[in-house]
């Protein structure tokens, strides 16, 4: 599968990302039904409905969201909304408590990091007080959430432009490579909404 990345001015690291879940997708390696998503899964990657510790007929492929403008931000709650509307995946959510939008791949040092439940409907979520960055490696590294690897992390909505310039301050991007750093495809979303009309 060849994609053109000439003229979609989309990093070379997602397009890597999304190719491989194509591919995967392609050539079946794993069987699933239609309203399934086509990466394969391991059983470490799957999210059990049942709170007994054993394994459910209900396991999901666990999706982890996060972003840089907070637990509280629109972008985040459409977006939850729609992932646990869809049916699909196991909703987890790590994210900041305040607006870290412009942090970078900034990490927190030198404070303690403190970590609380949130109320998403139809998700597991955690708020936390340091950067989009600190919620993924928190999130990743298996201090908060039973399952060991989510099959995709998605940051965002990000409300505002997250191209050019505006990528290397981003802590919503940053959030994304953090996850890519660690290995799991991430991917960002952003929309340059207005007030009234987005």
């Amino acid at each position: 599968m060849a994609t053109s990345v000439e003229n979609n001015f989309l990093p070379p690291s997602l397009i890597s990302n999304l190719q491989k879940v194509l591919i995967a997708r392609d050539n079946g390696v794993q069987q699933q039904s239609d309203k399934s998503f086509g990466s394969p899964l391991s059983s470490s990657t799957l999210s059990s409905c049942s709170s007994n510790g054993e394994p459910s007929k209900c396991s999901k492929p666990v999706v982890l969201v996060t972003n840089g403008e907070g637990i509280d931000a629109p972008g985040l709650t459409f977006l939850v909304e729609a992932l646990v509307l869809d049916g699909r995946f196991s909703v987890h959510v790590c994210a900041p408590q305040l607006d870290k939008s412009a942090s970078g791949h900034s990490v927190t040092i030198q404070e303690t990091i403190t970590v609380s439940l949130a109320e998403i409907s139809g998700a597991t979520a955690y708020e936390v007080s340091g950067t989009p960055v600190d919620c993924i490696s928190l999130a990743l590294s298996g201090m908060l959430f039973s399952w060991s690897r989510p099959v995709l992390v998605i940051s965002g909505i990000n409300r505002g432009s997250s191209c050019a310039r505006n990528m290397f301050h981003s802590g919503a991007i940053s959030a994304a490579q953090e996850a890519v750093i660690s290995e799991v495809p991430s991917l960002c979303l952003s929309l340059n909404w207005k007030k009234d009309l987005s």
